[in-house]
């Protein structure tokens, strides 16, 4: 494979602290990177700025977006006051990631999105959230589980995914074993999507476009599984990246 098969997929920051000399970093975690690489594609990060037409350039450049994971999205983009368990915001990320997703559907450009990046397509497109999932929604599931317990690759709980989604024909089945790091999930859901995978207590765990262009988002983080606990994650970046080329 040359280099010009490889499509570029945009992949974006977040603020992450200081470093040692203590300025401020923008920074991505690499197992996506590993991930996006590995079936074919070449990262392109995409910075955190207040200057929307430079992201616009940086988009235009992709042919597909990454939305990775990361902190709570703020609750004013669908209509809500900060709930006291909300977790830190960050307006910028917000922004870039907000305007990326929109432009992305409007354009059928190919939309993966993985934890965060779900519950941010979601907003996007003018559904909500729940701001805490233990505070807002009965369950017995630790969705920090592995986040507690920073076992990454563990299987906490299983995903049951509808037969006639993509979701199911990528993956070759109708369960799979997940991790689980997030306390924020899809309470009402946007117009254009469609719910295709849920976990043991009935929170959505994976959407897909009801649409013809590629979308897709999962609230499990399958970069950390894909080359451990469980292969068949490996078929989503696949089929992923197979929708950015040509």
């Amino acid at each position: 494979m040359t280099d010009h098969a490889r499509p570029l997929i945009g992949i974006t920051v977040m603020h992450s602290g200081a470093s040692a000399d203590g300025r401020k970093l923008q920074a991505v975690r690499p197992t996506y990177l590993r991930a996006i690489e590995a079936a074919g594609g070449i990262p392109l990060i995409i910075s955190l700025t207040d200057d929307l037409s430079a992201v616009r350039v940086l988009y235009d450049l992709c042919a597909g977006i990454l939305l990775p994971g990361g902190g709570d999205v703020d609750p004013a983009y669908y209509g809500e006051v900060p709930h006291p368990q909300l977790g830190p915001v960050d307006p910028q990320r917000d922004a870039v990631e907000i305007a990326l997703a929109r432009w992305a559907a409007a354009d059928g450009k190919p939309l993966l999105g993985i934890c965060r990046g779900l519950q941010v397509i979601n907003v996007a497109l003018g559904g909500s959230l729940y701001q805490d999932i233990p505070a807002q929604f009965e369950t017995t599931i630790d969705h920090r589980a592995n986040t507690r317990t920073r076992a990454w690759t563990d299987l906490t709980h299983p995903l049951t995914i509808t037969t006639s989604s993509r979701l199911a024909t990528v993956l070759s089945v109708e369960q799979i074993g997940c991790n689980t790091m997030h306390h924020q999930a899809i309470k009402t859901l946007a117009p254009g999507l469609r719910p295709v995978a849920y976990a043991p207590d009935g929170i959505i765990e994976a959407v897909e476009t009801t649409g013809d262009h590629y979308l897709l988002a999962v609230q499990c983080h399958p970069e950390h599984l894909w080359d451990s606990s469980e292969p068949r994650w490996q078929a989503l970046f696949a089929d992923f990246i197979a929708a950015c080329r040509p």
